[in-house]
Parts: structure tokens; sequence; C-alpha cells
């Protein structure tokens, strides 16, 4: 019993935690590492319609871009980063970028920022693909910077979570991470 107990108090004790402007701010969820089977979510679409991740990208590579707000400086700057990116990649690699905005919200930046190739989806309702991947920040209500990629069968083949939120994402990594499955 006493065992059990000092087990769940280091599970408190031991929070994950990323910087905001070097604020430190504590992340919800489990950490989602390389060879874990892709953790499913359902999110929303910018047409309103719920999007389930194992059944809509099943039998695809699929870049996952977590960020805190189109709306905001560096999650513009990446998220066109890989929309170009993705332009250039093959029927068989989807791209999708994950915030809070609401879908009204994206689907107005997508236009505004000519952003074609990437399918941006909406956590906002439940977070649940935040809380599934490790990446809501508790105090914010908002999602870390991240990218995943998954692979054909779901399972996750590359992890970055960005430690300063203000920071943009090492592209080449993700890149070069990419090709290899390519």
């Amino acid at each position: 019993m006493e065992e059990k107990l000092n087990e769940e108090i280091k599970k408190e004790v031991i929070k994950r935690t990323i910087t905001m402007k070097g604020r430190p701010m504590v992340l919800v969820g489990e950490e989602v590492k390389v060879g874990m089977t892709a953790p499913d979510f359902k999110a929303t679409g910018n047409d309103m319609l719920p999007m389930k991740f194992a059944r809509s990208f099943a039998g695809k590579i699929t870049v996952i871009s977590s960020v805190p707000s189109l709306d905001t400086a560096v999650c513009d700057l990446q998220t066109r980063r890989f929309n170009k990116e993705a332009e250039l990649l093959g029927p068989d690699v989807q791209v999708i970028t994950i915030s809070m905005d609401l879908p009204f919200a994206q689907a107005r930046w997508c236009g505004a920022a000519g952003v074609k190739a990437v399918r941006t989806f909406s956590d906002y309702q439940k977070a649940e693909f935040g809380k599934a991947w490790g990446l809501l920040i508790k105090d914010l209500r908002l999602l870390a910077r991240a990218v995943y990629i998954v692979d054909k069968d779901g399972i996750v083949k590359y992890a970055q979570l960005v430690p300063e939120v203000a920071q943009e994402p090492n592209y080449d990594e993700v890149l070069t991470a990419l090709k290899a499955l390519v």
C-alpha cells in the first residue's frame, strides 16, 4: 500500500514541462515516443465535421504539426513552411496542423495565407489530441509546439517536442526523417 502511494506521489512530482518565453509550463498527458502506436483522437475540421485520426489517415504517412495558435508569428511560419514542403510530397504523405484555434479562424487563416497542402484541425472541444499526445499546456489550454511522423501502419517514427514554444522546430531533422520513410 505504501509503495503504491509513493509511486503516485512520484508521478505528481515528475511533471513534463516546456517553456514559453522562458516561463515553465506543465504538459498534461503522457509523452508519445518513437515506436509507439499513434494515439487515436478526434478533432474538428474547418468544415466543422469531426475527424478521427486512425480512420482518416490509415495507410498514409502523416506529419502532425502541433502549434499553439495559427495567429502567432512562429506558428504562422511553421505552418507555411510545412505547406511548402507538403506541396512537394506525393499522395501517400499527408501533413496536418492541429491547434486550439476555432475551425472558423483556421479556415480564415488558411485562406489568407494561401495554405492548401496542409490540412488544419481544431482541438478546441475536448482537447483529445492534446491529452492523448501529452501536448496540452495545462494553465493555458493551448497545445505545445511539436512535430510527429506516423507511418502507414500507425506507428510513431519521429517525435520532436520543441522545448521553448517561441522557437521553431528543427525542419531539417523532420524532413530527413520523412525522406527515410518515403
